[in-house]
């Protein structure tokens, strides 16, 4: 049994990909930029916003403060509000509080938003606390938010074989890795089970009904 439960937000919690792929569609029209392909935009739930912009379009950094700034200027009025919460979700969050689990959310979203979002969705209240970067935050690795939060709970690294992070992208896989923490990542929401299985997931759920059956050890 894990005792403390890390998850991202966007792809693990909630499904995000609405306000997000219209913010990024609009920051990068506002250079001149197709993009027909809706699908490719959801490569933007993950990343630092930065990374994004500057990796997946070559911009300079002057441009990706540019697009950064043009894609809050949506995001932060309606785009926020766009993200329902997976399908069992909250059922799952409530079975691991009643077992006595102790949750965090650790997000590469700005914690701002992320405040705003776990407020609106109704989970908030389930988390001791949301580990997130500042609004110039540009490092992809979540290592250091993982830290964070445990910091934030009292943990040190002999605490590490109780504590499980969960989530959907490599990034999560990675960072769990990296700390030194199990890590569970789920099919649900926007990474692939091989890229799950390639960073190293320590095992892999289908749905968010399936999440506290592995941290429980049933």
């Amino acid at each position: 049994m894990y005792k403390y439960v890390f998850f991202d937000l966007d792809g693990t919690l909630t499904q995000s990909e609405f306000g997000i792929v219209e913010a990024a569609s609009r920051a990068l029209a506002h250079f001149g930029i197709e993009t027909p392909d809706r699908e490719l935009l959801k490569r933007f739930i993950g990343p630092p916003l930065y990374v994004s912009f500057h990796e997946f379009y070559g911009m300079s950094d002057e441009d990706s403060f540019e697009a950064i700034r043009v894609y809050r200027e949506y995001y932060e009025r309606e785009g926020v509000y766009l993200a329902p919460l997976f399908a069992g979700v909250k059922e799952a969050l409530g079975a691991l509080r009643d077992a006595g689990c102790r949750l965090m959310i650790v997000t590469a979203k700005p914690q701002n938003m992320a405040e705003v979002v776990a407020e609106h969705d109704g989970v908030r209240g389930y988390f001791e606390g949301i580990a997130g970067p500042s609004l110039e935050g540009r490092d992809p690795n979540k290592a250091g938010l993982i830290r964070r939060a445990m910091e934030e709970l009292g943990l040190t690294d002999a605490d590490c074989s109780d504590i499980l992070m969960v989530g959907d992208r490599f990034y999560d896989i990675q960072a769990a890795r990296e700390v030194g923490i199990d890590s569970l990542g789920v099919l649900y929401g926007y990474g692939s089970e091989a890229e799950l299985r390639d960073a190293g997931a320590t095992c892999i759920v289908s749905t968010a009904d399936e999440i506290p059956a592995v941290v429980l050890g049933k």
